[in-house]
Formats: C-alpha cells, structure tokens, sequence
C-alpha cells in the first residue's frame, strides 16, 4: 500500500492531489508529477480524474436507465425496472411537493442530479489505496482521486449549471423588469416613490448577496460534506501501518464509519436535488 512507503503527511498530500494536466513553469503542457507542480498550473489546469470518474458514472447511469426503459413492460415488473420505477416515484413525489409550477424540465433534472450525485458520492465507499495503488502499479497515474465531488471545481461546475438555469427562468418567467424589481424592491417596501428609489441600493445589496449565495452555499455544502468523509477514510487508512492491533481496529472502525456514510453520500445527493428543485420554484414564483 501507499503508506507503507509515504510518511503519513505525505500520504494524505498523495490522496488529497488531483490527477492535473496543464501548463507546467517551461511553457509545455502535460501532466503534473506532484502537488507543488499542479498547484503551479493555476486556474486553467484540468483535473483529468475528476471529468474521467463523474463522466463514466453519467454513462453508467444512462446506460442503465436507458437499458430499463427499453425493455420496460406492463406486466410484472423486473428487479431493475422495479428499482427504476421506484427511484422515478420518488423524485416525482419530490418535485411535486416543492416544486409548484409547471416545467417537464424539472422533474428529469432532479432525477439526473440526484442520481448522478449519489454515484459520484458513492466512489467515497471504494477503500481509498486500492483504485490508485491498481493505477500506479499499472503506470497509468500516480495521483488519483476517485470521487468527483471531493473536487470544488465539480461541485461549483454543477451549482453554476442549476444557477443559470434559475436566472434563465426567473427573465422568462418574470421578464427582465419583473427580476430587476425582485431585485430592488423587497424586502423594504414602500408607497412612497422618493423612500423607493432611496431603498434600492439597501434592497439591491440584499438580494444580490442572497441571490449569490444559492451556488456558493449549494456547492460548498456538498464538497464539504464529502471531502470531510475522504478525510476521515484516509486517517482510517493510516491505522493500517500502525501494528496488527491497530489494524485490526482500524478494520472495525472503517466499517462502522462505511455504514454511517452510506447515510452522508445518500442525503447529500438527496439535498443538492431538493434545493434545485426550490431555487427552480422560486425562480417560477411571481412576487
């Protein structure tokens, strides 16, 4: 394993680093040998295992629903088109207790988010040396970093997404004037259209900084979560060196720690979509 020939700090740094391509200090591109020299790459640097694991687990995912939808029936229903219709149920339940407008869109994209989500979560439960230590053995990468949503630029990159599409409908659905004076007039209210315009600034600042905060607090919430849970599963790692009774230990407080998570990548998935769903209703909602 990794950390019978790392120190444990170094451990935690190899476990903690991206697979990174990008343009090293001479000027060419290419792949990062260690931390110091992907975190020289800067803001264009592209972490190669991040697409490669959240990619592969969108195409497992549509392959899989794809495969159900196709050989669905109105007979009695298979093991996976049992799940399938379960997992479909639940969503729509979902959306119809928090979601008040009318849009087909809604409904499909919370069942992507939440499933793709708990995928990408779930990559959290592989022990964290055995994925990299296969890839290292292999001469394919030396860093390797296997659950997506560990990863800001991910987490970001998705609440960005469910953040445009909220501006997009809150212009259609309101119009431009309609959002501009969501913006500038709540939440003090006045009649008098002197004390109006001298509110807008206080208004405006308000609701900007709420407005911003739905992505922020959206991808945060859930990079958090999961690079606190990898955290812990790495120290858990480290008991492994440490004597046979420390091993041994080690093994009974990963489990216990495995089963409590599957509730943490469960209802992470779960809040990233339920929140999607509210900012989308919000954005339909005409004050």
């Amino acid at each position: 394993m990794a950390a019978d020939t790392l120190t444990s700090s170094e451990f935690i740094r190899h476990h903690l680093t991206n697979l990174t391509f990008g343009r090293h200090a001479d000027g060419h591109w290419g792949m990062a040998h260690s931390a110091e020299e992907a975190k020289e790459m800067g803001f264009w640097a592209i972490h190669v295992d991040t697409l490669f694991w959240s990619i592969l687990l969108g195409a497992l995912f549509l392959f899989y629903f794809s495969r159900v939808a196709k050989k669905v029936t109105s007979g009695v229903p298979g093991k996976m088109q049992n799940f399938v219709e379960w997992l479909v149920e639940f969503v729509d339940e979902s959306v119809r207790g928090s979601f008040r407008g009318k849009n087909p869109l809604v409904a499909p994209l919370a069942l992507t988010i939440f499933v793709w989500v708990f995928l990408m979560n779930a990559m959290d439960l592989i022990p964290v040396d055995l994925i990299p230590w296969v890839l290292d053995k292999l001469g394919i990468a030396h860093f390797q970093k296997v659950v997506p949503s560990t990863d800001p630029n991910l987490t970001f990159a998705m609440a960005i997404g469910v953040f445009l599409l909220t501006l997009f409908y809150s212009i259609k659905i309101k119009g431009v004037g309609g959002f501009a004076a969501e913006l500038t007039m709540q939440p003090f209210e006045a009649k008098n259209p002197i004390i109006k315009i001298i509110m807008l600034p206080a208004n405006f600042f308000l609701e900007f900084v709420s407005l911003v905060a739905k992505p922020i607090s959206l991808s945060l919430r859930l990079f958090g979560n999961m690079y606190a849970g990898e955290m812990i599963f790495i120290l858990i790692a480290l008991m492994f060196t440490a004597g046979p009774v420390m091993t041994v230990f080690g093994w009974g407080l990963h489990l216990v720690w495995a089963i409590f998570h599957i509730l943490i990548i469960t209802l992470q998935a779960f809040i990233f979509m339920t929140l999607t769903i509210v900012y989308l209703d919000m954005a339909h909602h005409k004050h």
